[in-house]
């Protein structure tokens, strides 16, 4: 699986996937900062991976656009320090990785995650 990260994603978290192995381009590291939500999914599609962020935005325009992809994986978390993300990230992706590879909206809480399959 391959992962781009959203601005509200710690680079720590970056960090923490790629030595688990997993290929992630976090938008800081390209120079993308500013790039809109609409060129986010577009560059998240193109490049096959999954969006990792903490903004609902994201959701939305997904299911607006009618698009079964990229997948994206949603923060909803109390407290969306790396360390909480990635140990629901753990759960979603050992989970989840069917629905992530067809096109799914995760939304991911304290206790619970919810899996949307794209298109909506």
């Amino acid at each position: 699986m391959k992962f781009l990260a959203d601005m509200g994603i710690s680079l720590r978290t970056v960090f923490w996937l790629r030595s688990s192995g997993y290929d992630v381009v976090h938008l800081r590291d390209e120079g993308l900062q500013k790039l809109p939500d609409d060129q986010i999914l577009v560059k998240a599609r193109t490049e096959e991976r999954i969006l990792l962020t903490v903004d609902l935005d994201f959701a939305q325009l997904l299911a607006t656009s009618g698009d079964n992809l990229p997948s994206v994986i949603l923060f909803r978390l109390g407290n969306e320090n790396y360390n909480a993300i990635n140990e629901r990230l753990t759960e979603v992706l050992r989970e989840c990785q069917a629905d992530l590879e067809l096109g799914a909206i995760i939304s991911v809480s304290n206790e619970t995650f919810r899996i949307r399959r794209l298109p909506i």
